[in-house]
């Protein structure tokens, strides 16, 4: 009974900030276009790679899924330092992690995962550009039909192009991100809930602090194919049992950013060089701002558990249910697609 309680508090906890990050996150789907994105993160340097990394930040894509428009984006002309950025950018913190972090993590974990997230994106950008060798260059391609291109379609008012491209975005968020996301933020609840009720605080406190435990957490994360939202109980389950907020930073940089598809494709696209420098930055990012956190932590004198319970408490019990409810409805299909049709119920 105890496990079913801290896992029900968690998701109570959760559900209402990440209805919230995931309309969000539909509304800059539906705004931005991949031709966009591909103008924006053009060009070589630190300004590139820093404007790719704050660019990539905000959008809804995990790891694997950031994969394709990265690739697109490297294909179409956009240096590896700025691709890299983006790559690391988009998966590490999305507008529904951001969301979710403040609510499970308080809102120092949630400003230090965010400045992170975009600092190990440009470090390491800048780490995998400077690999960079002679390549020729592609040859320009015209624009294909994709979305947003309009090529041969009738074309629409504004307002009317607008609606539609919001409708597709909130669809997609409330569809396909919430498909990609539900059964590992379920397998995250359950483990934060483990964590919170099952595990003695004094046991990770003694091993979830320093460089060697960072170290591990980092090995340990950069592998796994985990998005930056699941990851979220996970680490509010390793806070609240005792391990120290740097420590937790490490896992919340290392375990979404990456992945073993997402090495698999890196090498493949740019080399054996740029991967050892993609797995060097983001390695030395986490732990270097791991324990920048555990300093300022300290030096501030913050308790980070206090902070979640304040956060937790901002939202009344019933609207945690409310949307609660809503976000199981949203993510069983069955129910999903009978709310779409306006069938709630049998007929």
């Amino acid at each position: 009974m105890t496990l079913l309680l801290a896992i029900l508090g968690v998701a109570l906890s959760a559900a209402p900030w990440l209805l919230l990050g995931l309309g969000i996150a539909g509304l800059i789907k539906g705004l931005i276009s991949e031709a966009a994105l591909t103008r924006w993160v053009g060009g070589q340097g630190l300004g590139s790679v820093a404007r790719a990394a704050v660019i990539g930040a905000p959008l809804p894509l995990c790891s694997c899924g950031a994969i394709p428009t990265a690739l697109a984006l490297h294909r179409g002309g956009a240096d590896r330092g700025p691709t890299t950025a983006f790559l690391i950018g988009t998966p590490g913190i999305g507008i529904d992690s951001l969301t979710i972090s403040y609510a499970l993590l308080g809102p120092f974990m949630a400003l230090a995962r965010g400045v992170s997230a975009v600092l190990t994106a440009i470090v390491t950008g800048l780490l995998v550009g400077r690999t960079r060798v002679a390549e020729a260059a592609a040859p320009a391609s015209a624009p294909s039909c994709g979305t947003g291109c309009g090529c041969g379609a009738k074309p629409d008012s504004a307002p009317a192009a607008l609606g539609r491209r919001l409708r597709a975005g909130l669809g997609y968020a409330f569809s396909d991100i919430l498909d990609d996301i539900s059964l590992w933020l379920l397998a995250g609840l359950l483990v934060a809930g483990a964590l919170i009720a099952l595990v003695p605080p004094q046991q990770l406190a003694g091993l979830g602090s320093g460089l060697g435990a960072m170290l591990v957490m980092a090995v340990i994360g950069i592998p796994m194919y985990l998005c930056a939202t699941a990851a979220t109980p996970i680490a509010a389950g390793l806070l609240l049992a005792g391990v120290s907020p740097g420590t937790v930073l490490v896992f919340l940089i290392a375990a979404p950013v990456t992945s073993l598809a997402t090495l698999g494709v890196f090498r493949r696209e740019m080399g054996n060089r740029a991967l050892v420098a993609y797995l060097a930055g983001i390695l030395a990012s986490a732990v270097v701002l791991g324990l920048c956190v555990d300093l300022l932590a300290g030096w501030w004198g913050l308790d980070i558990p206090h902070q979640v319970a304040q956060v937790q408490e901002l939202l009344p019990t019933w609207l945690e249910a409310l949307a609660l409810i809503a976000l199981v409805a949203l993510a069983v299909r069955p129910l999903r697609r009978r709310l779409a049709t306006g069938l709630v119920l049998p007929t």
